[in-house]
């Protein structure tokens, strides 16, 4: 068990799951109780919205997300066991599972996590949106062949599939949304505010991925070289790498600052995105100005995760602030 908990990244998918739990009932929800609506059983006064989506489908999105990463995390672990056993020593697939068993796990999560996939698509009312699993399954596998292999294509793909994440507990929200006001409110009020919102937490998301692969791939320099990847790395240099890094940190700083200057304004936002997500963020160019070798860019790469962390948190903020009127 604990075996096959390592190769789907459990504590990964955990952070997967925290996401899509925050972004709905830390975010959307309370955003939505701004936003008042006069309903056509009740047309002398108005009430706040509310999510519309089911518990149970959202669980099932949930678990939809959750099984497809988890494939892509065994698929990526079945090719990567040469490079893995340079740049880490060490590998799961092949010692501790078997590559068989490795392939008969990635099949099941993934044709478990598109089956669901199409299930709440097709309660959603927008079956084909099941293809929308189809396809980051896919791509997942090709990333694990083929598309991590060459220059930059791997980075970006991986990072705008974990954009996708906060974005997808929006698109299954959305319709319940829609089709509830419709038929139950005298109008339809605006909501493409939430698009803003969630589009922010995906932003950050993609850039923040994007920035630790890259580091990432320096880290693995010496396996990806040996086994002739077209890493980021490998292709412009360590250097070159290092200043690419440097300015993706910087400049998602200056876009959190930008972000709280234009639309936020609250004191509260201002501290903890300087404490808790610049400061990491600089610190991790201080690491990879400064430092070289695996170990320093593992550090740096540890540390990532930890401002990815405390950037998804900022929405326990969100309810808070809209909680005490500071929006």
């Amino acid at each position: 068990m604990k075996e096959f908990l390592d190769l789907i990244r459990w504590k990964n998918l955990l952070i997967v799951m925290l996401t899509m739990v925050l972004m709905r009932y830390f975010v959307i929800a309370p955003l939505l109780g701004l936003v008042t609506v006069t309903m056509n059983a009740a047309p002398d006064s108005a009430v706040p919205m509310t999510l519309q989506l089911p518990l149970t489908d959202f669980i099932l999105l949930i678990a939809a997300t959750v099984l497809v990463t988890a494939g892509g995390y065994v698929i990526n672990d079945y090719f990567d066991i040469k490079t893995d056993l340079i740049n880490r020593g060490k590998v799961i697939v092949g010692t501790k599972v078997s590559r068989q068993r490795a392939m008969m796990w990635h099949s099941v999560l993934n044709l478990a996590g598109i089956a669901i996939g199409f299930y709440i698509s097709s309660r959603a009312g927008y079956f084909w949106m099941g293809m929308l699993f189809l396809l980051v399954s896919g791509l997942l596998y090709f990333y694990s062949a083929s598309y991590k292999r060459q220059f930059l294509i791997g980075n970006l793909m991986v990072s705008v599939l974990t954009a996708l994440v906060p974005l997808l507990v929006l698109f299954y929200e959305w319709p319940a949304l829609y089709r509830f006001y419709a038929s139950n409110a005298t109008s339809v009020p605006e909501m493409k505010f939430l698009f803003g919102w969630i589009g922010g937490f995906a932003l950050f998301a993609f850039l923040t991925t994007l920035t630790r692969e890259i580091i990432k791939d320096i880290e693995d320099f010496e396996g990806d070289t040996a086994y002739g990847r077209n890493t980021v790395p490998v292709v412009i240099g360590i250097p070159a790498s290092k200043i690419v890094t440097v300015s993706l940190l910087a400049g998602t700083i200056a876009l959190l600052y930008i972000v709280w200057f234009f639309w936020v304004r609250d004191w509260l936002t201002l501290a903890y995105l300087s404490a808790a997500i610049a400061l990491p963020l600089g610190i991790v160019i201080w690491r990879v100005t400064t430092g070289a070798g695996r170990k320093k860019m593992h550090a740096a790469s540890s540390i990532m995760k930890i401002a990815m962390l405390t950037g998804i948190l900022y929405s326990l903020l969100v309810k808070a602030i809209i909680t005490w009127k500071l929006l």
